[in-house]
């Protein structure tokens, strides 16, 4: 009888150290993807913050592409609007999807506001316009890779999820899978073309 509760007690301890195991993995995992998304949010917040300044030295030269200005205004509201949500829900499928959406119409409207300066040669000259197109350039670039680096923490987390015997331990400590950053219209998915 002895042996047999010992055997027990030794399955049980056996037990729970895989299920801290793999609980602890999940949250590494959780904290990895957040991180990741932690530095998408920096980039998406540099890249709103030179927007607005865009616009701005734009708009003296480009006094009949009203309706380009304020697309780019609006898609940029959007945006930092879906990007906020989004921070306080990092993950959340719904939440990314929106983001995913605001962001790929911002990209097409500075895409199009890009294309009608390369009609004004006095504004692509400008030194602040030129100035503000590199750094947006670096910014779109610096944020293709933390996309990429979040899209493949989430892979690894969600991966986690379904494996077995993770599985269970997800389901009772209440893990969710994780949505990716996707851009929904794939004209938009190339960068912005800036020119110097």
């Amino acid at each position: 009888m002895a042996r047999l509760i010992g055997f027990l007690l030794t399955v049980l301890a056996l037990l729970l150290v895989g299920f801290f195991l793999i609980y602890n993995h999940l949250v590494t995992l959780r904290n990895r993807y957040r991180n990741a998304y932690a530095q998408i949010d920096v980039q998406l917040l540099r890249r709103h913050d030179l927007v607005p300044n865009l616009v701005e030295t734009a708009r003296s030269y480009l006094q009949h592409e009203r309706a380009t200005l304020e697309a780019v205004i609006a898609a940029r509201s959007a945006a930092v609007g879906a990007s906020q949500h989004a921070s306080a829900q990092p993950g959340s499928a719904a939440a990314m999807a929106a983001l995913g959406q605001a962001e790929a119409t911002l990209g097409g409207a500075l895409g199009r506001l890009l294309a009608v300066v390369e009609q004004y040669p006095d504004l692509k000259a400008d030194a602040t316009m030129a100035r503000l197109s590199e750094e947006l350039a670096s910014t779109e670039n610096r944020l293709a890779f933390a996309r990429q680096a979040y899209n493949d923490a989430v892979m690894s987390y969600n991966t986690a999820l379904e494996l077995f015997p993770n599985v269970i331990v997800a389901g009772s400590m209440g893990f969710r899978g994780a949505g990716f950053f996707e851009l929904d219209d794939t004209t938009v998915r190339a960068l912005p073309q800036v020119s110097l």
